[in-house]
């Protein structure tokens, strides 16, 4: 499982013209789910996320998680996260978990994080998307659970 995390002041879903998730301060959490992935990946990626210190405390350092700002959270599916490029020059996706189970991972996920005191928006899975945001700072994470 692969996420890229944006710390943002504000951040939008857009599908059909229609907003369909939206959130003020938080976080935009990029998801891909890999070949392989399962529960455990879900559950593991969804604690580092919630407590990864990216927002400043009163000192102005990065000491604070999204649990400690009782922000919110935006989360995209996005199985280009998978692209594997070291070939030629179209990418490939065969590293990208089929859309039936990446689907219900990424409700999945979603649905843990609704477990936290958290406002979580998200896209509609498969769906072409527009995303908008406004990246505070600017922080961008990148985090594999391969890595973890």
């Amino acid at each position: 499982m692969r996420a890229l995390l944006q710390r943002v002041s504000r951040a939008s879903v857009t599908v059909d013209g229609q907003v369909v998730g939206r959130i003020e301060q938080g976080l935009l959490v990029l998801v891909g789910i890999g070949q392989g992935d399962s529960e455990a990946q879900v559950r593991q990626m969804c604690e580092k996320i919630i407590n990864l210190r990216i927002f400043e405390d009163d000192e102005g350092k990065m000491n604070r998680s999204l649990l400690d700002n009782s922000g919110a959270m935006l989360v995209v599916s996005q199985f280009t996260l998978y692209a594997d490029t070291r070939k030629g020059r179209r990418p490939s996706f065969i590293n990208a978990a089929h859309p039936s189970i990446a689907e219900q991972l990424v409700e999945r996920f979603k649905n843990l994080l609704r477990t936290y005191p958290l406002t979580v928006e998200g896209g509609v899975f498969g769906a072409h998307m527009a995303v908008e945001l406004v990246n505070d700072g600017p922080v961008t994470i990148w985090l594999d659970s391969a890595d973890m």
